[in-house]
């Protein structure tokens, strides 16, 4: 069987191509799509959509629904319909990652992951995200969390790149220097 992120990637490809097209453009696509991946995200919405007495329209209808107040433009709403009839609705999550990706591939941004051992003010994020611009090129939003097993330091994530200089990594390479 294959793999959801799999079977989401053209998905969200698709709908980042409609989106560069639209007037509304790659924000507020982007937006609508994160409420829409958070609403089928919730596990009684999820067994909701998954009943079998309910048909494609019912489904539409439903999601549609709870998303009263929010205006999902055309394409967005011609979207769920597709995910709905190809049975697809549930990768929602996959899809919402995977096009909030590619739009940050466009806009030159990357997501960095920042451990710390211990919280960090954010002038000392804000120094820390300066630093680390430069070496990668991109403009980095960062998500901070607090790991004590770090003991002191911090491990920086962007992409494929770890960059850890934490006191627990420095500790398991001098064990490692000296188990050689």
């Amino acid at each position: 069987m294959a793999e959801n992120s799999t079977i989401a990637r053209p998905y969200a490809e698709a709908l980042f191509e409609a989106s560069k097209a639209s007037a509304d453009g790659l924000q507020v696509t982007a937006q609508n799509l994160q409420l829409l991946a958070e609403l089928i995200g919730m596990e009684d919405v999820r067994q909701t959509v998954s009943d079998p007495r309910l048909d494609d329209t019912d489904r539409c209808d439903l999601v549609k629904g709870l998303l009263k107040g929010v205006s999902l433009d055309a394409h967005l709403s011609n979207f769920v319909e597709l995910l709905v009839s190809n049975d697809r609705l549930l990768l929602m999550p996959e899809i919402a990652e995977q096009f909030a990706a590619l739009k940050d591939k466009a806009e030159g941004v990357a997501q960095a992951e920042i451990v710390s051992a211990f919280p960090m003010s954010d002038d000392q994020v804000t120094e820390l995200v300066q630093l680390l611009e430069p070496k990668f090129n991109l403009k980095l939003k960062p998500h901070v969390t607090v790991d004590d097993t770090l003991i002191g330091g911090v491990r920086v994530v962007v992409g494929d790149y770890v960059l850890d200089t934490s006191v627990q990594a420095q500790l398991n390479r001098m064990r490692d220097a000296l188990m050689a």
